[in-house]
């Protein structure tokens, strides 16, 4: 959540989110056109790009040194793609690929997966895990979990009685959310053990296509946005987590009334009343354009971030104490002309090296060896780091640097 990336017909654009006032353009490129995924490894200089020109293909790219790391082609369009310190995932309508991050290699290839034309896919963003999530079925709400480290299925939860919308993990990837197709309700399970923690209800009035779900980074909120005017943000908490010497309150009352209730009632109606409203809305002055959702702290400041297909990011104000209605405080055009952050890199831009793809997918002789010096932007080889052979591709592709790319901070 500290960092934007737009796909546009020119290119692509990446942004700074640490003002509020201020949107930095960290960079921009014009070299590909028509650009309809691009992906950031965080705040880091790499870069996953996809273009309409060559929708099989996928593009790693160091943008600050200007050089292209490498590219990959797949059998079929290229849907979406995910992205933690250990693995890159590629999804496709019928199948998904893992890579290991560090050198590209392919570690693992998930044929047959049912049909996914969204390209629906959810991969932690804690790379200790890995966690990869996608639709096991295209009838129901079921949901896969996959174990990206030990490249094993974990399990499988039943979601929802319709196909799924939206899935995501939270930072630490302990917590999956979801929602179908017909985006009434959303759910959260426990990961790995995929048991039921909340249920919230967007709206009975109306299905919705719900396009954006996020997780605040300390995974007390919940953040759903869909192709109407209305965006909603949830409270993860239990009734009972409220201490005895707090004072009773009406709501705490009725909540432990109902809870009590639902151990005589029928499971369809104590669903219902577990269910929770939004703890705060958005309401946006544009419906029926996809956007996206973001839960940050700018500022020292919790914010809501809202980002339009027509070109503009919203900056609201969220009362994590009272909720409520989320106040505007910034507009912001991203296909202007944005204030480019210094960067001295950027100034010495070396000429496009090769492509590696044929390297990466060709077969090389590898030492036998258990174990190999590793090797970094920076020289690792050099520091005398060892690396496992398995992380190891056959070419000389490495996107690790320990400076640029530093642990996960929760």
């Amino acid at each position: 959540c500290s960092s934007l990336a737009i796909g546009t017909t020119t290119g692509y654009r990446l942004f700074s989110l640490s003002s509020v006032e201020q949107l930095d353009q960290v960079h921009e490129s014009n070299e590909i056109p028509d650009v309809y995924i691009v992906e950031r490894l965080f705040s880091s200089s790499l870069v996953v790009v996809v273009s309409h020109a060559k929708p099989q293909q996928m593009n790693v790219y160091h943008f600050k040194k200007g050089t292209e790391i490498c590219n990959y082609s797949y059998s079929s369009n290229i849907l979406s793609i995910r992205l933690n310190r250990q693995r890159l995932v590629v999804c496709l309508e019928e199948s998904i690929y893992i890579h290991n991050i560090k050198d590209m290699k392919l570690l693992k290839t998930i044929l047959d997966t049912p049909p996914n034309t969204t390209g629906l896919c959810a991969l932690s963003i804690n790379h200790a895990n890995s966690y990869l999530a996608y639709p096991g079925s295209a009838t129901s709400g079921e949901i896969a979990l996959y174990d990206g480290n030990t490249l094993k299925t974990a399990c499988t939860i039943p979601a929802h009685d319709g196909p799924l919308a939206a899935l995501t993990f939270n930072s630490t990837g302990s917590k999956l959310a979801s929602a179908s197709e017909k985006g009434t309700v959303i759910r959260v399970f426990s990961i790995p053990g995929g048991q039921k923690l909340y249920e919230f209800r967007r709206g009975m009035k109306r299905y919705v296509n719900i396009s954006s779900l996020v997780f605040s980074m300390d995974s007390q909120f919940l953040c759903a946005s869909s192709n109407t005017e209305t965006v909603h943000v949830f409270k993860l908490e239990h009734l009972t987590d409220s201490r005895p010497e707090e004072p009773p309150t009406w709501s705490g009352y009725m909540g432990k009334m109902f809870q009590a209730a639902t151990n005589y009632l029928p499971a369809q109606v104590s669903g219902m009343m577990n269910q929770d409203r939004a703890f705060a809305t958005v309401r946006l002055n544009i419906s029926g354009q996809r956007n996206i959702c973001a839960l940050s702290t700018i500022q020292k400041l919790p914010r809501l971030l809202v980002t339009t297909s027509d070109g503009h990011l919203y900056i609201y104000n969220l009362d994590p104490q009272d909720g409520g209605e989320c106040v505007l405080i910034k507009k912001h055009s991203l296909l202007g002309s944005g204030k480019m952050e210094e960067n001295k890199e950027n100034d010495l831009r070396p000429p496009l090296p090769q492509s590696y793809a044929a390297t990466v997918a060709r077969q090389s002789s590898v030492p036998s060896t258990s174990t190999m010096p590793g090797y970094s932007e920076d020289g690792g080889a050099l520091r005398g780091e060892v690396i496992p052979e398995h992380e190891f591709a056959t070419g000389p592709v490495c996107l690790d640097d320990e400076n640029e790319f530093p642990p996960v901070s929760i």
